[in-house]
């Protein structure tokens, strides 16, 4: 599986840990291991931009994905396929005031960011109750899962 993260802001964020929870993510939702995934971190200008022109949406948001090629998750009996998942664009200023208004660290808010914006390009949405239910289930499992994994929250 290749994962690049690549942090174009100012922000000192550990890139290797979020490459390393793309990839359990990844693994446990069953993506090839062929998969090719890109994690950008960028700044509130060039956020703002990305959410004008793609969501026509004022100012920054916290995530924004681009699906590649149409990867899903397999069902129990399919097998994986190999492809582009995407890119997910992470902005870390929106983070840090998101995170201090939920009273947590700004790592675990980028880690709950990352793994919202892999849903968004396998095909997840919440837009209606019964999609948000599901999303956002799995995004707590899936989050869940990463922190007895790695040790804890921060």
């Amino acid at each position: 599986m290749t994962i690049e993260v690549v942090n174009e802001t100012d922000v000192d964020v550990d890139v290797e840990s979020l490459g390393a929870q793309a990839r359990f993510v990844l693994d446990r939702l069953r993506i090839h291991p062929q998969a090719e995934l890109s994690v950008l971190l960028v700044d509130e200008a060039a956020m703002t931009e990305l959410h004008v022109r793609w969501m026509n949406e004022p100012g920054p948001t916290d995530v924004l994905s681009f699906p590649m090629d149409e990867l899903r998750q397999p069902q129990d009996d399919e097998e994986p396929e190999p492809g582009m998942l995407g890119d997910v664009v992470l902005c870390p200023q929106v983070a840090v005031r998101q995170s201090l208004a939920a009273g947590h660290h700004r790592d675990d808010e980028l880690a709950l960011l990352l793994t919202h914006g892999i849903l968004h390009l396998i095909g997840y949405d919440h837009a209606e109750p019964d999609e948000h239910a599901e999303m956002f289930g799995l995004q707590a499992r899936l989050l869940a899962e990463w922190v007895a994994h790695s040790g804890g929250p921060r």
